[in-house]
């Protein structure tokens, strides 16, 4: 058994001391946390360098395993994949595991990160960059689209490469991106595949994925060992198919000539009126609207359709121009039966917005 370490994941430095000691087995395994965890045990197997538990879409969080050489393939299939190694600014959080692969890159090819320890600022961010350039950075969406709203984004055009993962990013927003002249790549992979594994749709490095039965399945050297102390949801997402060992994902997708598309949540499929709706679509739509690129669409109990979809959002907007918007591009049963506006959208401490809190509120 090895010692595992708690390690405040707003302390920079001593996340990143303790996590090059668990790579190289000079130390304990590591749990960055921010404050202190619950139940966390004292002992994990051997094999474990860091432990990460999941934001999580649902009320229990996930807490992953991963070993050293899981979290050092995924850094080498990036170096690979971004054409070599430089430096890296962070501006996400150390116990989200694309702020650690932040970390894990650097370490890897001997490059340097910068960090601010006041948390994200879209201004300060970009101050940062002009002070200290590096190559590369990685953010969520929502990060993203404050920084394209500066006046001088200068310092993030001279960025080789700016990955964005974490969640499904607007097509408005990307768009916008690119006009700006930024070179981003959107990124998709989870705690348990030790961050983004899947590049612009291409697997990298030795990942492989395939769809069963809709769902996506992924499999590489960059696996999760599986959840601490919870085997039944280890056997229930890490299974083996012919001698290879495949994660499960929550996510439905397309494989069409080796690019892969992600279109929605196993959980996130509905029934309203007999029809299925898939709320990541209806998402989507509502999000391709001018304004409404940040908005978020949850399921609600309705009283003759049994569940509708309702769209949270920042921004008024007329629920006829919704309902019109999303009815033409996805039919009449997608519509939205209500707005709910709200000053902000919650979010997660990985910048995804909390799915469960704007439930809630829609159900009040």
């Amino acid at each position: 058994m090895r010692e595992l370490l708690v390690v405040d994941s707003r302390d920079t430095v001593a996340v990143a001391t303790a996590l090059r000691a668990a790579l190289t087995a000079d130390g304990p395994a590591v749990f960055p946390y921010e404050g202190t965890p619950a139940d966390a045990p004292d002992t994990v197997e051997q094999r474990v360098a860091l432990v990460v538990e999941t934001s999580g879409s649902t009320a229990r969080p996930k807490r992953v395993a991963l070993g050293a050489d899981a979290l050092l393939a995924s850094a080498a299939a990036a170096d690979s994949a971004l054409g070599g190694p430089g430096d890296w600014a962070l501006a996400l959080p150390l116990h989200y595991i694309a702020g650690i692969n932040v970390v894990v890159r650097a370490m890897a090819s001997d490059s340097d990160f910068t960090a601010d320890e006041g948390g994200f600022d879209a201004g300060r961010f970009v101050d940062a960059l002009r002070r200290h350039p590096v190559a590369y950075t990685s953010l969520v969406p929502a990060q993203l689209a404050r920084l394209v709203e500066l006046d001088d984004i200068d310092p993030l055009r001279a960025l080789d490469r700016i990955l964005i993962g974490g969640q499904a990013m607007p097509l408005s927003l990307a768009a916008r991106a690119l006009e700006l002249g930024l070179n981003i790549t959107r990124t998709y992979g989870s705690s348990e595949t030790s961050g983004g594994c899947v590049w612009d749709g291409v697997p990298i490095g030795n990942t492989e994925a395939r769809i069963v039965d809709g769902r996506v399945e992924l499999a590489g050297s960059v696996l999760a060992h599986g959840y601490l102390d919870d085997p039944v949801r280890t056997a229930a997402a890490f299974v083996e198919h012919d001698g290879r060992r495949w994660y499960r994902t929550d996510d439905t997708g397309r494989l069409v000539d080796g690019v892969l598309s992600v279109t929605g949540r196993v959980d996130d499929v509905i029934v309203s009126g007999g029809v299925k709706v898939s709320l990541a679509e209806v998402e989507s739509a509502v999000r391709g609207m001018p304004g409404l690129s940040g908005a978020v669409v949850v399921a609600a109990a309705h009283p003759e359709w049994g569940e509708t979809p309702v769209v949270v959002t920042e921004v008024p907007v007329a629920l006829d121009d919704v309902r019109q918007a999303v009815g033409a591009a996805l039919g009449r049963a997608a519509a939205p039966s209500r707005v709910v506006v709200v000053a902000g959208i919650p979010l997660l401490s990985s910048g995804k917005p909390d799915r469960l809190s704007l439930a809630e509120i829609v159900r009040q």
